[in-house]
């Protein structure tokens, strides 16, 4: 029983010491605030064709980011973040959504911070966050009827330089060429747009050296000394 004793008692004092230890309790840290804006650029690629949920990625902060002139979180501080959700894409036109989450951040001294992101300055992102490139039929309609406008706009516009040469005659030749350019949009729009009924939505895809501007959801607290 002695012989048990004194180990329990060495046991008690090693956890102690161990315990009061690790970190101290007067570390200094300095704040980025929420609604800061960062870029970040991506490390590797990341494909709604052949990623998974749950897939990681880094990226890799472009700017330093500073608290009263001093630099907390130097660029090149790497983001580690996963693959939140992905909607694969269907026929109707309707493409793939991919939905990504920001992990943390690697500070200078090695440390993991949770850090929370969302991307923001993408036209085509969900009301939830998501990122698509084409959403569904209806899109690829407008889609559609805004090339349609472009041929007719551009041919007239052809017909309109015929004036440059020979003076009063885009009287006759740009409604002509708008006419033409009607048709030829009209029947872009009918082919593609049936067209868009059968073939499957586009897939996003985020090449590697993208940049991605995210703005910072909730403070977060760098650790100084």
């Amino acid at each position: 029983m002695k012989y048990l004793s004194m180990i329990l008692t060495m046991l008690m004092l090693t956890m102690n010491m161990a315990f009061a230890t690790p970190y101290k309790g007067n570390a200094k840290t300095a704040r980025i605030p929420e609604g800061t804006r960062m870029t970040l650029e991506l490390l590797q690629t990341v494909d709604t064709m052949a990623c998974q949920e749950g897939d990681s990625f880094n990226l890799m902060l472009l700017a330093d980011q500073k608290v009263d002139g001093k630099v907390i979180l130097p660029s090149g501080s790497v983001i580690r973040g996963s693959i939140k959700k992905l909607k694969s894409s269907k026929r109707l036109s309707r493409g793939a959504v991919l939905y990504l989450d920001f992990d943390h951040v690697v500070t200078p001294t090695g440390r993991q911070i949770p850090i929370s992101l969302s991307v923001y300055g993408i036209k085509k992102t969900t009301y939830d966050g998501g990122i698509y490139q084409t959403l569904g039929y209806g899109q690829a309609l407008q889609d559609n009827w805004t090339k349609t406008c472009d041929i007719t706009k551009v041919a007239t516009n052809y017909g309109k330089r015929a004036g440059d040469v020979i003076p009063g005659s885009q009287y006759i030749t740009a409604p002509i060429c708008a006419l033409g350019g009607a048709l030829g949009g009209f029947c872009y729009l009918v082919g593609d747009s049936v067209a868009d009924l059968f073939k499957r939505g586009d897939e996003v895809t985020l090449l590697k050296g993208s940049t991605l501007e995210v703005i910072l959801a909730q403070p977060i607290d760098i650790p100084i000394s």
